[in-house]
């Protein structure tokens, strides 16, 4: 479930970013292309909150999903070349899914799946990792997966971000809040046996989504209205990180790096919802942020404020209503969906 900031909080970005809806720059997608990734459309109209993503190491061109809540304990293979789901992976010998959020790729070559997100905005005092190997072949298949259990040292949070370095395979989650937001730190190796108990190692601003560049030297984070990249080392994010253009997708809640690392792919949840190629390097351009001490990630600036990320285009009136509207609708469905909890 997505519990999206505040409605003062929605109001004060719709008034004040500046200059732009984030959209994807012009040839951006093409040069993404050219460089080995490819926009896409999910086509499968089973996936209707694709709420992740993990681009396969062993086949190419194919990336895992899943959805947000109220599916089960699914995790689908997508082809970027055409759209289509190639697999669906069935997973046993875990509980009741209760809100998938993310999901990352290990070096062991195993899918790790974030059931991380919190219905109750943080009053859950554990949720779960699932753990199964990647299928060497696609196709509908069942496995029977790992589950660990999670519990942060700091107390309960609400999280979307899942990321596995693929170098080390320690776990980090994201926690997401408008004013505490953290990176948490996995054990060296989680346990079956008992709760793998997170720490925080950094503060962070409103996460929906990470992933790891496929060395292990930089973090990409994104936000509904912000991405950026960060240099890794000695396992902690590094100073103020270097902006992404990232495009507007309304309900922003993927990213993830392409295998080859030539672009960073943004998905969002909805219908046919679409994936979009934005090739790394020269298009993350310099923050304007100030550098922060080592291990730190600096909080989201105020809207309008120093730091603020801007992007190509003009913010039109016919945009601001558009926005206006997806986070009206947002509000309404947290709304909705926590009295259905309640």
């Amino acid at each position: 479930m997505r519990l999206l900031p505040s409605p003062s909080a929605v109001v004060a970005v719709l008034v004040l970013l500046p200059s732009a809806v984030l959209a994807l720059p012009p040839g951006a997608a093409l040069a993404a292309e050219a460089a080995g990734a490819a926009s896409f459309t999910i086509s499968d109209p089973r996936i209707k909150e694709s709420s992740g993503l993990a681009a396969s190491r062993i086949h190419p061109g194919v990336y895992w999903t899943h959805n947000d809540s109220d599916d089960g304990p699914y995790v689908y293979a997508v082809d970027s070349a055409t759209g289509k789901t190639v697999a669906r992976v069935t997973l046993t010998g875990i509980g009741k899914p209760r809100d998938v959020e993310a999901i990352s790729l290990g070096p062991d070559g195993q899918l790790y799946v974030g059931d991380i997100g919190d219905n109750l905005d943080g009053s859950w005092d554990h949720v779960w990792i699932y753990r199964f190997q990647e299928p060497k072949e696609l196709g509908d298949v069942t496995v029977k997966a790992s589950q660990f259990t999670v519990r942060y040292a700091d107390g309960a949070r609400n999280a979307e971000a899942l990321m596995v370095h693929p170098v080390t395979g320690r776990v980090y989650i994201a926690s997401k809040s408008e004013d505490k937001g953290g990176l948490y730190e996995g054990p060296a190796e989680l346990s079956t046996g008992g709760p793998n108990v997170f720490r925080r190692v950094a503060d962070l601003p409103w996460v929906t989504d990470g992933a790891f560049s496929p060395d292990g030297g930089r973090l990409a984070l994104r936000g509904y209205f912000f991405a950026k990249t960060y240099p890794w080392k000695e396992g902690r994010p590094q100073g103020g990180g270097e902006r992404v253009d990232a495009p507007w997708q309304g309900q922003a809640e993927s990213v993830t790096y392409a295998a080859d690392g030539s672009a960073l792919m943004f998905g969002a949840e909805g219908a046919s919802s679409r994936v979009l190629a934005v090739p790394t390097g020269p298009a993350a351009a310099p923050s304007a942020a100030p550098p922060a001490k080592p291990g730190s990630v600096p909080e989201a600036p105020a809207p309008g404020g120093p730091g603020t990320p801007e992007a190509p285009g003009s913010f039109s009136k016919g945009a601001l209503v558009l926005a206006a509207a997806l986070g009206l609708g947002f509000v309404a469905k947290r709304l909705l969906r926590r009295r259905r909890a309640d």
